[in-house]
């Protein structure tokens, strides 16, 4: 018979608001084939928690939330090669369900944490560090010399891409909300930051910096509201890379508007799709420990939740209140 854990998780029976996630006791059963039971010690929060929890997203109900975590490995399903218990692991993408004390997730989908690296900051940066490396290295391959904007650079993935940018030679622009926020991105990589809070024209910043050329990439989170500047900052042939809506949805795409604007490119990949093969997911990963390890990059955990206060969690960074980094610790 097996013996079954006890723990919490982090429910949502309808999506909505911060406050539809419940805690609640859950007996964690034993890994199934292929699956590890990981004893959560660190919990990543993304801005997809908060699409999955509010609907924008839609998902079966119930539903866990979260999809980012460090542990170590309490249990081993059977045909598991790769890990043993008590080995340090890490996930980031996937189903949600990450809220909670303890998870069974497939071997294939975790990655080993270095000696180097603590749970904290494989937890904060994993998932986050993975779509930095796909968005500058893979999505578009950015080349010493180049000036590139991006937004939300305050934020857990704007702050790992300042550092990620320059570590490659770039010349990072960020944009940001507030000068507290433009500060914390100029101590991580960027060059420049603008700030949104003080209406300060992007586009006309970026003419400016450029001659009038324009840039070769723009990596644009926010989506409805920065869509036809983003259109503005491109110059020939550039791209423009849409991975984020928080803002709400980037309107309907019209090929003749990339045409007339100089034959631009326009792409919205996702982590999943640049993770999906085991091999994309450890080159990726490992990019993200070594420089952790190598301290080209450092994480910036700006707050801290207990998992029974993921409520003001959600609350504070849909209100804009959290600056990097947030940790929830089970």
């Amino acid at each position: 018979m097996s013996d079954m854990v006890e723990g919490r998780i982090i429910e949502v029976t309808e999506q909505g608001r911060p406050e539809v996630m419940q805690v609640r006791s859950f007996n964690f059963p034993d890994p199934e084939e292929g699956e590890v039971l990981i004893d959560q010690k660190a919990l990543g929060m993304n801005f997809l928690d908060v699409y999955h929890r509010s609907g924008v997203y839609p998902l079966s109900m119930p539903t866990g939330i979260g999809t980012e975590a460090a542990g170590i490995i309490a249990k081993v399903g059977a045909g598991v090669t790769e890990f043993k218990e008590g080995d340090r692991v890490a996930y980031g993408g996937g189903a949600p369900g990450g809220y909670a004390d303890y998870r069974n997730v497939l071997a294939t989908r975790i990655v080993p944490i270095p000696n180097n690296v603590t749970d904290e900051q494989a937890a904060t940066s994993l998932m986050k560090g993975m779509t930095v490396e796909y968005l500058l290295e893979r999505v578009y391959s950015v080349q010493p010399g180049q000036m590139i904007l991006f937004y939300a650079a305050a934020g857990g993935v704007g702050l790992i891409a300042g550092q990620w940018g320059k570590s490659l030679g770039a010349h990072m622009i960020g944009v940001a909300g507030g000068p507290e926020k433009c500060q914390l991105a100029l101590a991580n990589g960027y060059e420049i930051c603008l700030d949104r809070h003080a209406d300060e024209d992007v586009s006309a910043k970026v003419a400016e910096l450029t001659n009038g050329i324009g840039l070769p990439v723009v990596y644009d989170s926010i989506g409805k509201d920065t869509y036809t500047t983003t259109l503005d900052c491109l110059g020939p042939r550039g791209f423009f890379v849409s991975f984020g809506a928080t803002s709400g949805p980037v309107p309907a795409v019209q090929a003749t508007e990339l045409q007339k604007r100089n034959s631009l490119y326009f792409t919205r990949p996702t982590l999943v799709t640049y993770t999906a093969d085991r091999a994309d997911l450890l080159m990726s990963s490992n990019k993200v420990f070594a420089k952790l390890g190598s301290g080209e990059i450092k994480t910036e955990v700006g707050q801290t939740y207990k998992l029974e206060d993921v409520v003001k969690a959600h609350q504070d960074f849909e209100a804009g209140k959290t600056r990097g980094s947030t940790l929830i610790m089970p």
